[in-house]
């Protein structure tokens, strides 16, 4: 299975932005326009764009759905979007706006009969998102906890049909201090979903590490990368080269 490279555009009022550690009041702004930061991510060579709408994420209504929609108009990537999807609806109009792949987050772990049904409707195309700080789950834009174990929830969705499992760890989300290893081995142990990770890149060195990582004998799908591309740590083209 070969390890795909996920640049990330978290979008929050129309903006391209990152957060520290999931906090909404620290964020850094870094274009007016998500659009033409998709164009790069597929001039670079992506495949996927991990697109992510965060005031969905927070409040539940799609406040973003409309740059989502222009985004995958005008890149050929995949694009794999997020953020409040906590009805099938929800989910329908991000497939519908362009979208390949829905990420469920809050509403996979308050309803994973939610899953189970995306799953019948869109087989393919729906994963979930399992966001963590140590070991619990974090829901609603990561404001409040679960007080799940992120490798029991894990095992909820092992018969399905998702097709990936996006797990960040909270405590290193834009912080370029280094993806926490030992979680995503915990998660590869539980389960033989494919296993994206997130959270906490910060160079080369942390996307080779996460694509040599293994446990079990099994491997990580891919990563997600967003502050240390904008932050020019490395170059999309860079990371491509690295993993091949």
């Amino acid at each position: 299975m070969s390890f795909t490279v996920y640049p990330a555009i978290d979008v929050r009022a129309g903006r391209a932005v990152r957060l520290l550690r999931g906090d909404f009041d620290a964020e850094t702004v870094y274009d007016d326009d998500p659009v033409s930061v998709a164009r790069a991510f597929a001039l670079a060579g992506a495949e996927w764009i991990h697109v992510v709408d965060l005031d969905a994420a927070r409040t539940g209504e799609p406040a973003n759905l409309a740059v989502i929609e222009a985004i995958a108009a005008a890149v050929p990537s995949q694009i794999q979007a997020g953020g409040g999807v906590r009805t099938a609806a929800a989910a329908g109009a991000l497939l519908l706006s362009g979208a390949a792949r829905v990420v469920v987050g809050t509403a996979a772990v308050e309803d994973p009969g939610l899953v189970d049904d995306l799953c019948v409707m869109h087989g393919g195309h729906v994963a979930v998102g399992l966001d963590a700080r140590g070991h619990e789950v974090a829901v609603r834009g990561w404001t409040e906890g679960s007080g799940l174990d992120l490798v029991e929830v894990v095992g909820r969705f092992a018969a399905s049909g998702v097709s990936a499992l996006v797990v960040t760890e909270i405590g290193v989300d834009g912080t370029m201090e280094g993806p926490s290893l030992d979680q995503l081995r915990a998660v590869l142990d539980a389960t033989a979903v494919p296993v994206i990770a997130s959270g906490g890149i910060g160079g080369l060195n942390d996307v080779v590490a996460l694509s040599e990582l293994e446990s079990s004998g099994r491997r990580l799908a891919g990563a997600i990368v967003g502050r240390a591309l904008y932050e020019g740590r490395f170059t999309l083209a860079e990371a491509f080269a690295a993993v091949v």
